[in-house]
């Protein structure tokens, strides 16, 4: 009995090692090699693997970025120091960036947006959108049952008490993660230092707006008529911001009779130095809400009920006597 046994240890044994040196030599010959430069980079890339690219993850980006396939700015979640570490390393620049934050999109808490049906389902806003398109009425708005919350990797979103999500823009890295997960639309990826914008992303008429909210725009055009710098377009029954033009002067804030534009900056005053103001007055020129007043050649001052902030008297200032403080 000892005899077979020992026969099967000696053939399972060599099979065993001659399948070893099979592999060690496939894996010699078949060897993909390494692309160095992808490598280093990759040692560089923050490794969320959070997708906001458009590529496979990290090691995608990477390999692209050696391929000169990428820019540098395509990773969101890059911090200054990173980026100019793989700059050195492509022998390139980095480009623009411009530093990304997701907001939600919608007012419709409870209180504000009817529900179609009582929903008692997945807590799952995918899961819920199936049954016809969600149990709330408005068919942009946020469902509240935590899918972006459960997919960003970052921790920056939370489920507030009032039904809607909360983002933590301080821990938003703006990959766009949630966006993609999101089946109301009801969180978009902006630039963050727009400060001043639409919560809302409702096409409806006004009429249908109402009947199922009482804070989605209705396309009254108030803030576009109001807005100095014709920052704001209808299109759609919805207001858009062109954050190039906008500057911030709350005017379209202070308008909306919904109250569904809204603004991160903080409440801003010009304020004029008597010691380098030389009376030109430039500023005064190009406030358009007259809030800045003096004669030529006299020292100017500035109006705080009249001032909404925009900073363009800064602009116009040449030697520097205008600065921006908070109200």
């Amino acid at each position: 009995m000892i005899e077979p046994i020992i026969w099967s240890i000696i053939v399972l044994g060599g099979l065993g090692a001659v399948f070893g040196i099979m592999l060690g030599v496939a894996s010699k010959k078949f060897a993909v090699e390494k692309d160095e430069t992808a490598v280093a980079v990759r040692e560089c890339l923050p490794g969320a693997n959070c997708g906001g690219c458009g590529y496979p993850g990290c090691d995608g980006l990477a390999d692209a970025l050696a391929k000169g396939k990428a820019e540098i700015a395509a990773c969101a979640v890059l911090s200054h120091d990173q980026a100019q570490e793989i700059a050195g390393i492509l022998g390139t620049s980095v480009g623009q960036l411009k530093p990304k934050v997701a907001r939600i999109m919608c007012l419709g808490s409870e209180g504000h947006c009817k529900n179609k049906f009582e929903y008692d389902g997945a807590m799952d806003c995918r899961a819920a959108y199936a049954i016809a398109s969600g149990f709330k009425a408005c068919r942009f708005a946020c469902l509240g049952l935590g899918t972006c919350a459960k997919v960003c990797k970052f921790g920056a979103i939370t489920m507030g008490p009032d039904g809607i999500a909360f983002i933590d823009e301080e821990k938003c890295t703006g990959c766009g993660r949630c966006v993609e997960q999101c089946p109301q639309s009801s969180i978009a990826v902006l630039e963050r230092d727009i400060d001043v914008y639409v919560g809302c992303t409702n096409t409806d008429k006004g009429k249908a707006v109402t009947q199922n909210c009482t804070a989605g725009c209705i396309g009254c055009g108030k803030c576009a008529s109001v807005c100095p710098f014709g920052a704001i377009e209808m299109t759609e029954g919805l207001a858009v911001i062109d954050p190039q033009k906008c500057r911030s002067c709350w005017m379209c804030v202070d308008t909306c009779p919904r109250k569904c534009i809204l603004t991160t900056k903080s409440d801003l005053l010009a304020k004029i130095s008597l010691q380098k103001c030389v009376g030109c007055t430039l500023c005064a020129k190009a406030c358009p809400f007259g809030a800045i007043e003096g004669d030529l050649r006299q020292k100017h001052k500035v109006i705080a009920d009249k001032c909404r902030g925009c900073g363009l008297c800064v602009d116009s200032c040449k030697v520097g006597a205008v600065e921006m403080i908070k109200k």
